[in-house]
Order: structure tokens, then sequence, then C-alpha cells
């Protein structure tokens, strides 16, 4: 696993009224638009603003939950294959597999651990994404 953090997910109570509190902070919104999620870049790696309820359903927590903190931190992939060899790495570390490697709806493939502290990773190979040489992201616009 290379050291690095392509994402920052906040869960967010109301995705428009978040999106525009960034916007009225100067930050400009990715062009790629998706449903239920809102991307900024932000330098070598990108801020996502995602429904709670829906964040803790794909983290595969309860929204309720004392252990789910309101963010998960993703760390992305070159390749589908990536993703089942870095969370295997992130196990054999002492990490929690809270949702193993499966295809996911938006067509991708990730999975979720919970590291030593009880911080969310996501670790995600996203055809839709892309990383510099150095793994920073590039969010298209």
């Amino acid at each position: 696993m290379d050291q690095r953090i392509s994402i920052v997910t906040l869960a967010v109570g109301n995705l428009e009224a978040s999106i525009a509190f960034f916007e009225r902070l100067g930050w400009c919104r990715s062009l790629r638009q998706f449903e239920n999620i809102a991307f900024f870049q932000c330098g070598s790696m990108a801020l996502a603003l995602y429904p709670r309820d829906k964040l803790a359903e794909d983290a595969g927590v309860p929204s309720a939950d004392a252990g789910f903190e309101g963010f998960t931190l993703a760390y992305n992939t070159r390749a589908r294959d990536d993703v089942n060899a870095v969370l295997a790495e992130a196990e054999a570390a002492g990490a929690t597999i809270m949702k193993p490697a499966q295809d996911v709806f938006w067509g991708g493939y990730s999975g979720y651990f919970r590291d030593l502290d009880g911080h969310l990773w996501e670790v995600a190979w996203n055809p839709f994404l892309d990383l510099d040489d150095d793994g920073a992201v590039r969010l298209a616009d």
C-alpha cells in the first residue's frame, strides 16, 4: 500500500446544502456529476460529499453506530485486483475487514477496513478516476 490518501468523504445531512456551502467558500465542484455525491479537487486528492445514510450503508455499518464517525478515507488502486491485495495487507497489519471487496453500483470494485483506532478506510478501484504516476487523484473536468 503506497503512502497516500486519495479521497476524504464527508457524510452530510443535506447534500445540496453542503454543496452550496463549499461553493460559497469559493470551491469549484468537479464537472463530472454523479447522483447523490459531489467531488471537489483538493490539490493531489479529492473531497467527496455523500449523504450520511448512504455512506454508512456503503461501508456496511449502521449510520447511528457510535463507531461511525461520519467520514471515510479512501485509498484508490490502479487495478481491480489490487483492491484485494491492499485489504489483505491491511488485515495482516491488524485492521478489521468491515466489507469484503465486491463490485459496486457505481461501476467500480471496493471494500472497507477499520484501522486500529476505528477509522473507516475504503479501498477502491474506480474506472472513472484518474491517478497520476505518483498516485495523485485527478478529477476529470
